[in-house]
């Protein structure tokens, strides 16, 4: 499955999915001009967007039978270095822990370097059938 296709806001980035499991979800954001602050480096809220994109596949994967759906409720972002214009992000989303109705993910966000850019953690709820 194409997990980016799937969400409008990940094609807009440029978020590419290399791997899609329920106990990790990989991928990849390449720092365009358009998506960056001042200093040419990437913007707080795209760093953000990117790692609510790839936590959203994984609480996807998760889903208990008979759900409908995810949502993001709660997340934290942790700022650990830039991530400069013409760079590519790597994300790695992890879950915390999995439950009926919620579930925790982490994802840690790097250069291709290796140097950190931001450690996020979402919660996303599980949403059921009216």
């Amino acid at each position: 499955m194409d997990f980016a296709a799937a969400m409008p806001l990940a094609g807009t980035l440029g978020v590419t999915i290399d791997e899609g499991t329920k106990d990790r979800v990989a991928g990849k954001l390449p720092v365009r001009p358009e998506i960056c602050t001042a200093g040419h480096i990437i913007h707080g809220g795209a760093i953000m967007a990117f790692a609510d994109c790839l936590g959203a596949v994984g609480a996807f994967l998760t889903l208990p039978e008979g759900a409908s759906g995810t949502t993001t409720i709660e997340s934290k972002t942790n700022f650990l270095g830039a991530g400069p214009e013409g760079s590519v992000l790597i994300g790695e989303a992890t879950p915390v822990r999995i439950g009926k109705r919620l579930s925790v993910w982490q994802t840690r966000i790097r250069t291709e370097d290796g140097a950190d850019v931001a450690l996020v953690t979402q919660t996303q709820m599980v949403l059921w059938p009216a």
